[in-house]
This record gives C-alpha cells, sequence and structure tokens, in this order.
C-alpha cells in the first residue's frame, strides 16, 4: 500500500470505530540469533488478543495482549527455559502487552507509538508498520522491528551464546 492509500483507510468512515482482533488469522514471532550467532532460534506465540479504535479525526489507539506462556519454538526444552524466569517467567508475568498510543501516516506506512510491557517492565518503541490490506471490515497491519530484551530483565546470555537483539514480527488482522 502507498501513503495516499493508508490515509484512505484512516478517513473512510467505515474505518472509524472499534476493530477486534482475529486471533486465527493474527501472529507474533520472534527470532533470536544464538550458538554465537549460528544459529537463528525462531518461535511462535500461538495466543493473542487484542482490540484497535480508530478516532473521528483519524487517531490510532489499540493494545496486543500475547499470552507468554504460548510461546513455541518446537523445541520442548527450549520453551520451558524461554517460560521459565530466565526469560519470560510466566508464572509471575503471564502476558505481556503491546500498547498503541497513536499512528502517523509515514510514506507507506504508519508510524506507530508503542510501549511495549514484558515481565512488568514497560519501555517505549517506536514502530513502523504497513497497512496491507483493508475492506470497510477488516484491516491487516504488519510490524517487524528488533527489540533489545535486557530492559525487559531478559538478560540471560550463558558463555556470550545470545548474539544482538531479537526480531519481533507481528501480524494482526482486524474485524469490525
Amino acid at each position: 500500500m502507498n501513503q495516499s492509500s493508508v490515509r484512505q483507510f484512516l478517513d473512510i468512515a467505515a474505518g472509524k470505530g472499534a476493530w477486534t482482533l482475529d486471533p486465527k488469522a493474527s501472529s507474533v514471532k520472534l527470532a533470536a540469533r544464538t550458538m554465537w550467532g549460528l544459529v537463528t532460534v525462531k518461535g511462535t506465540f500461538d495466543r493473542v488478543s487484542g482490540q484497535g479504535h480508530v478516532g473521528p479525526d483519524g487517531s490510532i489507539s489499540g493494545m496486543l495482549t500475547i499470552d507468554a506462556a504460548s510461546i513455541s519454538t518446537g523445541h520442548a526444552k527450549r520453551d520451558k527455559h524461554l517460560r521459565g524466569a530466565d526469560f519470560f517467567d510466566v508464572e509471575s508475568y503471564p502476558e505481556f502487552t503491546i500498547r498503541v498510543a497513536g499512528g502517523t501516516p509515514r510514506g507507506a506506512g504508519v508510524e506507530f507509538r508503542t510501549e511495549f510491557t514484558i515481565k512488568g517492565m514497560t519501555q517505549n518503541i517506536p514502530l513502523t508498520g504497513t497497512v496491507d490490506q483493508f475492506s470497510n471490515d477488516a484491516v491487516t497491519l504488519t510490524v517487524e522491528t528488533q527489540i533489545d530484551r535486557a530492559p525487559f530483565g531478559m538478560d540471560w546470555n550463558q558463555m556470550g551464546m545470545i548474539k544482538g537483539r531479537t526480531a519481533v514480527a507481528v501480524r494482526a488482522v482486524f474485524s469490525q
């Protein structure tokens, strides 16, 4: 989509109002380089919920809630470690959230002002996403970013095995 398409979505009367995330059509994925950068571990969160709102003036707000225990990398022992205190600590923090506090069309996408809250710690993280498709009753947004785990208390890195930031990719499909 181009900038005029994004603005068109925000401006049309059908785009205004409340939107609900379709969890079956949406996904939250992560990828982290490990084994000293030689292997990329990929994972998916199987349970996500959310809502969004487009105001009469085209303002954007919303929230995604991710069930941290639903992480799946295809390796049971690794998934158990990710659910533990070194990473998501799902016993104390069963969910994490991405709150959208606004968005501005930029080029072919949207620049979102967001707050990530993971393990009770909140960080402002600007994101750039795209409106991939929209109709009067559905919209698909995609966002990809790199996250530093340390500010969220996830600084476990035995012998320097984990390299760089963690990639996060969100595909959010909303319906009205």
